[in-house]
């Protein structure tokens, strides 16, 4: 019997200490309800502005961003295009001076041909 009232004196202390509680906090308030109603309502203005103001930069500074990465892109593609018209150059200078190499091997080796046919011509 005496753990049932030490339970019920808990639970009053409980409920008087929340009302309590609630009334100093009523009297303490520093505004009304409708005054922080009001309050709230401006800083939701506040900050709807702001975000607003925050995704305008944004979408500045993504169209910036793209912008750059177009010229970089366009930067990149030009570089490739000069080394690609180089490269073929060079694949082109390395494929004439190979038929020049090929045709004066050629010839060589027909001046020798003709030579062995001259040499042995007179011996037959």
């Amino acid at each position: 019997m005496s753990d049932d009232s030490h339970g019920w004196e808990f639970l009053t202390g409980f409920l008087l200490g929340t009302v309590v509680g609630a009334a100093v906090a009523l009297l303490l308030a520093p505004q009304s309800g409708e005054e922080t109603r009001e309050v709230i309502r401006e800083r939701g203005i506040e900050l709807k502005g702001r975000a607003t103001e925050l995704s305008e930069q944004g979408r500045k500074r993504a169209e910036e961003l793209a912008a750059e990465a177009r010229h970089r892109a366009a930067e990149a593609q030009e570089r490739s295009r000069v080394i690609l018209e180089e490269q073929k150059a060079h694949l082109q200078d390395a494929l004439d001076e190979g038929k020049q190499a090929a045709a004066k091997k050629r010839d060589e080796l027909m001046a020798r041909l003709e030579a062995e046919k001259a040499k042995r011509a007179p011996a037959a």
